[in-house]
């Protein structure tokens, strides 16, 4: 006669809680082939958040461009010290969002993006870590009816924009951040026409 022992209900939970875990992130090929938009000047995007946040390794951005890759809103927060986990990064960036910026889930199609960057230890090579922040941002970005934009990561050694290849040296982890009149791009000129353009017109002439 032999015997077996069956698995305690415990051990069981906690083998389907790392299951679960792990699917909470996304790999490197998935994230490229989630079609996420290209960054126009992805440069000038992470020299203005640099210099408006000055992060730290631990750091997490999270920012909101309209379709011409303006900054509409951002925030910045401490990533906990807890294993990394995509449903919580969820969860606090889907705060921050909420925090800064209404939602647009009444359209039919999203107009603005969120991207995100975080500041860590490390090289620019994808972590785990970095497919559990590419989840959370994924679900976040639906949840506030938002399009999933770049994930972007600051190290030492520089940013990096996973899954585009493009990067550089600065701003980096370490590095003084730019003036936000370096970083940012030339303020719109104000529309012509109408009163309002006409008592400008006026007061320059003077």
């Amino acid at each position: 006669m032999t015997f077996g022992f069956a698995p305690s209900s415990a051990a069981s939970l906690s083998t389907s809680a790392s299951a679960a875990s792990a699917s909470r992130l996304l790999e490197p090929a998935e994230w490229a082939a989630a079609g996420i938009p290209l960054l126009r000047n992805p440069r000038e995007v992470v020299s203005g958040l640099h210099a408006r946040h000055l992060p730290k390794p631990a750091t997490a951005i999270v920012a909101v461009l309209d379709p011409d890759d303006r900054l509409c809103a951002s925030a910045s927060f401490t990533r906990r010290a807890a294993p990394a986990d995509g449903w919580m990064f969820r969860n606090a960036l889907l705060a921050q969002l909420r925090r800064v910026i209404p939602h647009d889930l009444r359209r039919r199609t999203p107009v603005r993006t969120a991207v995100l960057l975080y500041c860590r230890e490390g090289d620019a090579r994808w972590t785990e870590e970095d497919g559990a922040w590419m989840w959370g941002l994924r679900d976040a970005c639906t949840l506030h009816g938002l399009r999933c934009g770049a994930y972007i990561t600051l190290t030492r050694d520089g940013w990096q924009v996973l899954g585009e290849g493009r990067g550089g040296r600065r701003p980096n982890a370490d590095s003084a951040p730019e003036s936000l009149a370096a970083s940012d791009p030339s303020p719109l000129l104000p529309r012509t026409g109408g009163a309002v353009s006409e008592v400008l017109r006026r007061a320059a002439a003077r």
